[in-house]
């Protein structure tokens, strides 16, 4: 058998190792959400069990905190597909001066670290009288998670040429008749790419969370707090296995929708 197209065995062995490096942390949380110590991390562990399920399954203050974060998440995405599409949609067909740095200023919040982004949203929302409560958690993930969105979609609309909507136009079609039956079919899969990654990085975001919740207890803050409980461990491993699956999910479910478009 020919060896053309065969990468290299140190090539492959090193990319093994990389991928154990980054996931090996989650082969461990896996396995230690089913051990019978509930205290302490033994190497191999003591024994397997399914019980821990089933406490984590009527723990009512995991369904109050999983509940908030998908509502949180929800909503962020859906504020974020609404600012994202208009802010790529201006960016892209107007010409205007500040074009470049309204864009850049539209990224930055994803590219600050989460504690600045933070601290400053905390500063504003005080500073401003906002009590701090579910508003205001999602006025914090909305601002990542518009740039998610506005990225995906400006990519778009950047594959996408103006001669249909300028045909559009010139057949007659008034702005809104343009915008269902010829941009909106050319942006689908991207605005759902966005949304996606959009819903994902909220539902597990804890640093920004942390400056504007207040009272509130998302799902990631909840297992923050659990970190200080050594015997509640085999219940925050289960919920850290939920929380992979929900964000692995829509994640993939991108990955897919945009790896034939280049974005």
């Amino acid at each position: 058998m020919s060896s053309q197209g065969r990468a290299p065995l140190g090539l492959v062995l090193s990319t093994l190792a990389v991928i154990l490096y980054l996931h090996g942390p989650i082969g461990i949380i896996l396995l230690y959400a089913f051990t019978t110590d509930d205290a302490t991390f033994t190497f191999p562990p003591p024994g397997l069990t399914l019980d821990w399920l089933g406490v984590t399954v009527n723990r009512p203050d995991v369904w109050r905190a999983l509940i908030l974060s998908l509502q949180v998440a929800s909503v962020a995405t859906a504020v974020a597909l609404v600012l994202g599409t208009l802010a790529a949609a201006a960016v892209y067909r107007s010409r205007f001066f500040g074009r470049e740095t309204i864009s850049f200023l539209l990224v930055l919040p994803l590219a600050l670290p989460g504690i600045v982004t933070g601290i400053a949203l905390r500063s504003m929302i005080g500073l401003i009288d906002i009590p701090f409560s579910f508003l205001t958690i999602v006025i914090g993930h909305a601002t990542f998670c518009v740039v998610v969105v506005y990225n995906n979609v400006l990519a778009r609309f950047r594959r996408t040429g103006r001669s249909q909507i300028e045909a559009s136009m010139d057949l007659g079609a008034n702005p809104f008749q343009t915008f269902r039956h010829i941009v909106l079919p050319a942006i689908a899969t991207a605005l759902l790419a966005g949304g996606m990654l959009a819903f994902a990085l909220s539902f597990d975001e804890i640093i920004v969370t942390t400056f504007t919740s207040g009272q509130q207890e998302t799902l990631p803050i909840w297992m923050f707090s659990q970190l200080t409980k050594p015997r509640q461990r085999p219940v925050t491993n289960v919920v850290a296995i939920l929380v992979i699956a929900i964000t692995t999910v829509p994640i993939l479910l991108a990955n897919r929708l945009t790896r034939d478009t280049g974005e």
